[in-house]
């Protein structure tokens, strides 16, 4: 039997998984999203043309491969039917879980509030509602997918749940939907998206069975787990490799080769700690070189230095096999260029990833630049210098590095 290998997000998110994940499908019979929501972004670049997904998987871009959306994922019907509209013939190629959490417009009219009431303590959040919708379901007053297949009892249950939290709503300054919206908008949604819904963790079984090839393809990154990331500025779901199973319905068996994404910088989106960032010049380069912008908001990221530290406490996480290195060509240019290679925090040095980022300072070690690697799809033909920038990547981590991405497009990436 096969087991279903899995791309992990590495840092704060943004990687650049996208682009493998596209890059591999074509090798494999089914791709799956396992967490998250449409706060998550992956941008795709073929033949010149930008493709952002939020809900879908990025296996769509190959029609012959079957695209499931998990019930780890939290589903904005509006936007879902929004993004599949980019998409011809969908129907047997893409699937959505039954089990799957509905994120419905009352969830992000709640997310924005509460950041708004939170003042300069906010978290940062898209805004999306992606933690309300979690939250609802944690406290099992949430909706599933697979209620749009009865859209008057679901609107029949949300009426219900307004007028029990009418005050909290209230409190909030959210004005409530009347019965009428609620139900023109479900039946809309059950009509578009009924042929899609299915029991997905039975298909994954029986295409497992089958000895099809499924590659999973995370949400975000690791840094920004539930439990395992820089918390409270992290997102509302399991990000990690484990959160693909439950997120799947899988069994840890059932994982294969894991691939981690890494950037050969870092960035961060929104607010909490981050200990290599760069406010200087340098920083704004790797932003503006970078396109160093949200796919799903559009909000300038925060840039700075590779950081060892925390990717290998990441990769222990997700037990990587593997890492596949993105946007060097970002760093061109560099006269030097800088590594985390340890932290110091009130005077000692440390070569682990604490749980409390407070008073870290990044110990560096500084590597010289290269003038450009742009293009290249030969690890032969690399500079020397970015030659040792990965190997010292590799050393610092214990995990070696099989993918190197030397431009957007899908066509220019080495394959070691």
């Amino acid at each position: 039997m096969n087991k279903a290998d899995l791309i992990v997000g590495i840092q704060w998110g943004d990687e650049g998984k996208g682009k493998i994940v596209d890059m591999l499908a074509s090798e494999y019979d089914v791709v799956c999203r396992s967490s998250g929501g449409h706060n998550a972004g992956h941008t795709i670049w073929v033949d010149g043309t930008r493709y952002a997904l939020h809900l879908v998987p990025s296996g769509v871009l190959h029609k012959n491969i079957i695209n499931v959306i998990g019930n780890g994922v939290v589903v904005n019907p509006e936007v879902l039917i929004s993004e599949m509209a980019q998409f011809e013939n969908l129907q047997g190629r893409f699937f959505i879980s039954d089990r799957a959490h509905l994120n419905l417009t009352h969830h992000s009219l709640i997310d924005l509030a509460k950041e708004k009431q939170k003042g300069d303590k906010a978290i940062g959040t898209t805004g999306k509602g992606i933690g309300p919708a979690y939250a609802d379901k944690i406290s099992r007053s949430g909706h599933r997918v697979g209620e749009l297949l009865n859209p008057e009892l679901l609107c029949q249950n949300l009426i219900e749940y307004f007028e029990f939290n009418k005050a909290y709503f209230d409190a909030l300054n959210i004005e409530i939907p009347s019965c009428d919206k609620i139900l023109l908008d479900l039946k809309r949604y059950s009509q578009i998206l009924s042929p899609f819904i299915t029991d997905t963790t039975a298909l994954l079984w029986k295409k497992l069975d089958e000895n099809k090839k499924i590659l999973l393809e995370g949400a975000q990154g690791t840094l920004l787990d539930i439990d395992h990331g820089t918390y409270p500025f992290v997102t509302s779901s399991n990000t990690v490799a484990a959160g693909a199973c439950t997120g799947l319905g899988l069994s840890p068996k059932n994982i294969g080769k894991v691939i981690g994404i890494i950037k050969a910088y870092t960035t961060r989106v929104g607010n909490g700690a981050f200990p290599t960032e760069d406010s200087t010049d340098k920083g704004d380069l790797m932003c503006e070189v970078g396109k160093e912008y949200g796919t799903t908001t559009g909000r300038r990221r925060r840039c700075g230095w590779f950081d060892a530290v925390s990717v290998k406490y990441a990769s222990r996480l997700n037990g990587v096999d593997v890492y596949a290195l993105m946007k060097l060509d970002v760093l061109d240019g560099f006269e030097k260029i800088k590594i985390c290679k340890a932290y110091k925090q009130n005077g000692k040095i440390i070569d682990y990833f604490p749980s409390n980022l407070d008073n870290i300072e990044p110990v560096y070690e500084e590597l010289n630049g290269w003038d450009s690697i742009k293009g290249i799809s030969s690890f032969e033909k690399l500079p020397p210098n970015a030659k040792a920038y990965i190997e010292k990547i590799e050393e610092l981590t214990g995990v070696r590095i099989g993918f190197i991405s030397t431009s957007p497009e899908r066509k220019d990436t080495i394959i070691r």
